[in-house]
């Protein structure tokens, strides 16, 4: 039994963790090393779980919790400075940093995800004007349903997210890691490349339809207006909060022979294995106005009309549990590396502290007995993502279950 085993017992997401860390190749000569591989990204992890925002951030509170870190591995030379660890990730290797990120993610979450959100976003304050560097863009996968990070590819700009998606289906693919899930991208993936690298990868695909594929939403708005009742299928749901009341109507079409005909013209899309179209209509009332939308869908998945509407809603799912979390809690937009691989490898590390910090239990917290006693409600408020950051940033207990979580 390993030092780890003993300290955790049996085997945690932390050992998993550092055994992807340990098999990431290490380019610098083994006489020379100081600070090996695994410390420097336990370090850099633990630190941006507990509130770091930055290198020198993160070597200051490595330094004044040395004593919490031996407890996870020797650190014999201490923990390096904040410039030393900025030079260290430039030069980490992002191609494997990914993979280890998502082999590690299908080791400690084995669960096939049943709706994946794939959608791209900009660190503002990534780009260097002087090299004529544009920001970093990375397209990410995320489970909807269990909220959870699957993998991440990063491109040059917003204009070459189709290029990142196929190896991240690969990648994501592999040991049939999406067989039978829902893959949800936006309209820019809209296209019969996508759309067959979905369906190699064994998962069925919603893909939105907008005003890039002007002939094909011409003809299915069409459809939806003249088609019979008996023919649509639909569900009405309304939600009610932050000053709104929001009324959608999610009406599904399974009669999609019309769109499989030989091809009219050059340029007509043809999409691999559609089984349904989806309308869904939404109206919001606010305080002083209404706004009324519809969008459009395509999908090859045979679902019915309420798991549509699940799914359509499920995507945004990556813009507020993540995109959202990254900039507000985690300050993306504000980080300023700029060299090397730095802000292509924090980005995957916020990645890491994200899964990690989102499954850990509730932190234990007594209330004051001066605070003035309110109704209790049956179910307590969770703990929100950045609070729990700040208190893992001041109890290592509390750090220590992070990183304690057994596998399932």
């Amino acid at each position: 039994m390993t030092s780890l085993d003993a300290e955790f017992g049996g085997t945690s997401r932390l050992k998993a963790l550092l055994d992807h860390f340990s098999a990431i190749d290490d380019p610098r000569e083994p006489w020379r090393v100081a600070y090996p591989l695994p410390e420097l990204l336990l370090l850099t992890v633990c630190g941006t779980i507990a509130d770091c925002e930055d290198y020198e951030a993160i070597a200051a509170w490595g330094e004044s919790q040395l004593e919490f870190l031996r407890r996870l591995l020797p650190y014999d030379r201490g923990v390096p400075s904040g410039r030393w660890l900025t030079l260290f990730m430039n030069r980490i290797n992002p191609a494997l940093f990914q993979d280890c990120f998502t082999a590690w993610v299908r080791e400690v979450w084995p669960d096939r995800p049943d709706l994946v959100a794939i959608d791209g976003k900009t660190s503002r304050r990534s780009h260097d004007r002087g090299a004529g560097q544009p920001p970093l863009h990375l397209v990410s996968a995320f489970a909807t349903t269990s909220r959870l990070v699957l993998g991440q590819e990063a491109v040059a700009d917003k204009a070459n997210e189709l290029a990142a998606i196929p190896p991240l289906l690969e990648r994501l693919a592999a040991a049939d890691g999406l067989k039978g899930a829902v893959v949800s991208i936006d309209a820019i993936a809209c296209n019969a490349t996508i759309a067959q690298a979905v369906r190699d990868a064994g998962a069925e695909y919603l893909l939105a339809v907008k005003a890039n594929q002007p002939s094909l939403r011409a003809e299915i708005e069409d459809y939806f207006t003249t088609a019979p009742e008996s023919l649509l299928e639909q569900v009405v749901s309304v939600d009610k909060g932050h000053g709104r009341i929001e009324q959608r109507t999610v009406t599904l079409a399974r009669e999609v022979d019309w769109l499989q005909g030989g091809r009219r013209f050059p340029g007509d899309l043809r999409l691999p294995d559609v089984a349904a179209l989806v309308r869904v209509r939404s109206q919001v009332e606010l305080k002083d106005r209404c706004r009324f939308e519809t969008r459009y869908y395509i999908t090859s998945a045979t679902f019915s009309a309420q798991v549509a509407a699940e799914a359509v809603r499920g995507h945004w799912g990556i813009e507020n549990q993540l995109h959202w979390v990254l900039d507000v809690v985690f300050k993306d937009d504000q980080s300023r590396l700029r060299k090397g691989h730095g802000a292509m490898n924090m980005a995957v590390i916020r990645h890491f502290a994200i899964n990690l910090v989102r499954t850990a239990q509730e932190p234990s917290r007594q209330r004051s007995g001066l605070r003035r006693r309110t109704a209790t409600s049956a179910q307590p408020k969770p703990t929100s993502i950045k609070l729990r950051r700040k208190i893992a940033g001041w109890d290592t207990d509390y750090l220590h279950g992070i990183l304690n979580v057994k596998i399932r």
